[in-house]
């Protein structure tokens, strides 16, 4: 992929509220409802997953562990590509690539505007603007923009195998994150729907057409890796 190709991709993500119509803004504000409701029940949620002698010491023995789901998406994406060796495969990679580093700047970007303490730091869901980095989840937002790619992608005949396998991966990484008092619901939540959007931005960009430039990631000579480029010259 060409470095102006990437910036082009960059540009038209973060600036998409822009460009957004009354649709768009619908299913924005129904997110946000969504999670200010998840909210009110992040007391509920945490006393569920972690008693009231849960320490409070900021730890993330985790942190690895809980990444799994999404590596094991990626990794595994990338092997049958390499096995498949079809340029399908390959742009599935891709898309996975891209989801994943413009969810996770989007991310670091939220994480560091909200500041929210983790559970594991409070018991109070509402402490904002403290110099944490609770909300959205990482790992969460991360593994759905993986999982939307893997769920969304290929044939339709082994469209419930995918989105089962897709979704369901980032479905275990969200309760993982929940279940090791890592995040509040609405963090997870908050996660979920960025990635889910992000995937949805990169697959509409990737996607085939006459008239669109695509590329895509394929093994190269030597045991390197090699970006294709696909532009329409008509």
């Amino acid at each position: 992929m060409q470095p102006r190709e990437a910036l082009e991709d960059a540009k038209l993500y973060f600036t998409a509220p822009l460009r957004w119509d009354g649709r768009d803004w619908l299913e924005f504000g129904g997110t946000l409802v969504a999670i200010g409701v998840i909210h009110e029940f992040d007391d509920d949620v945490r006393d569920h997953f972690a008693d009231a002698s849960a320490p409070l010491d900021g730890e993330d023995p985790n942190n690895l562990d809980d990444a799994l789901p999404a590596a094991v998406m990626l990794a595994g994406t990338w092997l049958l590509a390499g096995i498949v060796d079809q340029p399908d495969g390959w742009r599935e990679v891709g898309s996975m690539i891209q989801a994943t580093a413009f969810t996770a700047v989007s991310t670091e970007i939220l994480k560091l505007s909200f500041g929210r303490q983790r559970p594991n730091e409070t018991t109070d869901p509402d402490q904002w603007f403290e110099s944490g980095d609770s909300f959205p989840s990482r790992h969460v937002s991360v593994a759905f923009a993986i999982g939307t790619v893997l769920a969304e992608s290929g044939d339709d005949r082994y469209r419930w195998a995918r989105r089962f396998l897709g979704y369901g991966l980032a479905g275990a990484t969200a309760w993982l994150r929940l279940d090791h008092n890592q995040h509040w619901a609405s963090d997870v939540a908050a996660g979920a729907a960025l990635g889910l959007s992000t995937a949805r931005f990169v697959m509409n960009r990737r996607q085939v057409s006459p008239d669109r430039t695509t590329f895509a990631i394929a093994p190269g000579d030597e045991g390197g890796v090699m970006f294709t480029f696909q532009m329409p010259l008509h």
